[in-house]
């Protein structure tokens, strides 16, 4: 079932993903060679307690860390951990998750470390370009592939694959709600976007196969081939005036 929220839950939504925003904003100033994930989620936990909010991701399912970090071939959900130390050239992804008065953000984002190839700048730019693709269709009488189409279709344009294992959500008082949003799919398909939607769009884009397999640790998604995967992630309320990026800093 898709919960349609008020504007007032809406206005706490709003705050909960300007502690994420904030805080990828914090963490990107502490990106460099040399830096281990166990310090950059050491840090992000820290940053968002003080802010009044939870690290949602923690304990989530089980879950061991407060951000999902992942490097390179990690498409998701990267256990931080103090071995892991950024390299100059790696591209990172920072998964970020509060929860607020009772409501969840959510967004994430890859980032360079030091100078990257030429191929990973692209798959940057296209990742990122690829979720405001998606977030064009994401108006009131829109279907949901819609939005789905938008982003399958400037990924693939580009040379890219996106991936098929995993998929947006609705977010609000739960992490995860309904609806699940593919990244990949025809237009004109699923439910009518209304007003009051709030959801977590997050294309998840490799240089290679799209075919993903889960690491033995039960948490860590790498590329099949050993490809270069970027992620980009906004939570969003539908409105009359259009999508509003409620995880814009």
């Amino acid at each position: 079932m898709i919960i349609l929220k008020s504007r007032r839950e809406i206005d706490i939504m709003r705050k909960a993903n300007l502690i994420v925003a904030n805080t990828h904003a914090y963490l990107a100033e502490k990106i460099a060679p040399g830096i281990s994930t166990y310090e950059l989620d050491r840090l992000a936990d820290e940053y968002i307690r003080e802010q009044g909010a939870i690290p949602s991701f923690k304990g989530y399912r089980g879950f061991p860390a407060s951000v999902c970090i992942s490097i390179n071939n990690e498409v998701v959900h990267g256990i931080p951990d103090q071995s892991r130390i950024l390299n100059d050239g790696d591209i990172v992804s920072l998964d970020i998750g509060t929860l607020f008065e009772g409501f969840n953000g959510d967004a994430a984002r890859t980032v360079a470390v030091g100078e990257i190839s030429y191929e990973a700048e692209k798959l940057l730019t296209v990742t990122e370009t690829s979720l405001l693709k998606g977030l064009e269709k994401a108006i009131i009488g829109n279907r949901l592939f819609d939005i789905s189409h938008a982003i399958q279709k400037y990924v693939e344009a580009n040379e890219f694959s996106v991936v098929r294992d995993y998929v947006g959500h609705g977010i609000g008082r739960k992490m995860h709600e309904d609806p699940q949003i593919p990244n990949f799919g025809p237009a004109g398909r699923g439910p009518i976007l209304k007003e009051g939607m709030t959801l977590a769009i997050e294309p998840m884009v490799n240089t290679g196969t799209h075919k993903v397999k889960v690491l033995d640790d039960g948490w860590t998604v790498i590329t099949s081939d050993g490809s270069l995967s970027a992620h980009f992630e906004h939570s969003i309320a539908i409105t009359d005036q259009g999508p509003e990026i409620l995880s814009r800093p």
